[in-house]
């Protein structure tokens, strides 16, 4: 007879906690029962719902990532503008090496003071500079060309790109 006690009272515990957790109302058996399953029903189809919408999600980022991998590159490299009294310098390559360091020091060989320098590397490496002549000598558009050309090359920058810089 205790033992009979014992289960009717564990039974009656394990009831009154799947009321508590579905804040159900109700005092029969059966209508918790169900209400219980109709919670995890629905716990479980927002789950899924949420797991279709991460993949979703998850697709769009690889068909972004592999666009950005299949871009076509113009072959072009360094653009060099004369502006006032000195010149801007605008490189668009892949991202890669050490590319800002060097391009400063072969700016530096040449004979050009860098007076402002604009560096973006999100998706490929862009830079634009803005250098004056060292002792206002006669610095050419070519020098200052061939001189970022030959740092990039030297890097494995094919693939080069050129215009505005972000």
């Amino acid at each position: 007879m205790a033992n009979k006690l014992q289960r009717r009272t564990a039974s009656r515990r394990k009831l009154q906690l799947k009321r508590t957790l579905n804040n159900s109302k109700s005092v029969k058996r059966s209508s918790i029962i169900f209400n219980v399953l109709l919670h995890f029903h629905k716990v479980r189809a927002k789950l899924e719902e949420i797991q279709r919408e991460y993949q979703g999600f998850m697709a769009i980022r690889n068909e972004y990532f592999t666009l950005l991998d299949h871009m076509q590159i113009p072959k072009e490299d360094v653009k060099v503008e004369k502006k006032g009294e000195g010149f801007v310098v605008k490189v668009r390559c892949k991202i890669g090496g050490d590319k800002l360091v060097s391009i400063m020091d072969a700016l530096e060989e040449v004979g050009v003071n860098v007076v402002q320098v604009r560096v973006c590397s999100n998706h490929f490496f862009g830079m634009e500079a803005t250098v004056v002549d060292h002792h206002q000598q006669t610095t050419d558009i070519k020098d200052i060309t061939q001189a970022v050309q030959k740092v990039i090359q030297k890097q494995g920058g094919k693939g080069m790109l050129v215009g505005n810089v972000d």
